[in-house]
């Protein structure tokens, strides 16, 4: 079996694991507060949660978690928070006020299996839903789970995801200069894959110096998938992403690529790859799926 397969493979099983603790945790049963859920709430947010994407934030999660010496099954409530909290961003992204995007992942949006409002309240629902999973279930240590909810709380808020989708809408209308390009991605994209790594640390009690060379590489993994991703949209089918392409011209979308050329920006995506790499140098040869992650970002077709 070759490397990337070997890493394929190892993606395979993280998914499968997220895709089963979602699909427990997404039921009438788990979700019932003072009362019983709603059918056709609980319906969109499964809806816009599984049969999901590659599953690449939990992974990110758990492989810097394993690193450092933890046990794949207790990085996993933590990891499925993370991916609660991008399901309910994409269910959000998706809807005609922001993106207005019909198709995603080769099937029909939340707001068009369902309607706006339940699209909305199915995304409120993933994020609350995120953080009680992640207070109650994210470690066995009181003080690591606070720890958790403000890293993911500080990724997806103002200053990380959201503030970044703000920065993308405010750029449809105010052209963005390549530095605010640059900082409107690292929150929009990056901030949660910083988040997803960071947490994988802060569950392995990393010390600041370990925590450090993990962010820089999270920035840089960061900016290597979404330059990836932007290339996608020129260069990839539709059929091949599942999800409508060239968009971003379409939306006068500001982008690395649209900037750069594709030249120069394959060339700049090379240079990301190397940062992330050697913001791993501390760590020996047990850093080796997080290296080829970041590799895999650049290479993927989809």
């Amino acid at each position: 079996m070759g490397m990337m397969a070997a890493f394929d493979e190892k993606l395979g099983h993280n998914a499968a694991d997220i895709e089963r603790a979602l699909d427990v945790l997404l039921a009438a049963g788990p979700l019932s507060g003072p009362d019983a859920p709603p059918d056709r709430l609980v319906d969109a947010m499964r809806h816009g949660t599984l049969n999901g994407g590659k599953r690449l934030r939990p992974f990110l999660l758990r492989q810097t978690a394993q690193m450092l010496g933890v046990a794949p099954e207790l990085s996993l409530a933590a990891a499925v928070s993370v991916e609660l909290v991008h399901c309910y961003s994409l269910i959000h992204d998706d809807l005609p006020a922001m993106d207005d995007d019909d198709l995603r992942r080769g099937r029909p949006t939340v707001h068009k299996a369902y309607d706006d409002a339940t699209a909305i309240l199915a995304g409120d629902a993933l994020l609350t839903l995120s953080f009680a999973h992640l207070a109650e279930h994210g470690s066995t240590a009181p003080a690591i789970r606070a720890r958790l909810v403000v890293e993911l709380a500080t990724g997806a808020g103002v200053g990380g995801m959201v503030g970044g989708q703000m920065r993308d809408i405010e750029g449809e209308t105010t052209p963005l200069d390549r530095l605010g390009i640059a900082r409107m991605q690292a929150m929009k994209t990056g901030a949660l894959i910083r988040a997803a790594i960071r947490m994988g640390a802060v569950l392995a009690g990393a010390d600041n110096d370990a925590l450090g060379h993990l962010t820089r590489y999270a920035e840089a993994a960061g900016r290597a998938f979404q330059l990836a991703d932007d290339l996608l949209d020129v260069t990839a089918s539709p059929e091949a992403l599942g999800k409508a392409t060239g968009k971003d011209a379409g939306r006068n979308k500001q982008t690395l690529v649209s900037m750069l050329g594709l030249d120069a920006a394959r060339r700049h995506l090379g240079d990301i790859v190397h940062d992330a790499i050697t913001a791993l140098t501390p760590f020996g040869p047990e850093a080796t799926t997080l290296r080829e992650t970041v590799r895999y970002f650049a290479t993927r077709e989809n």
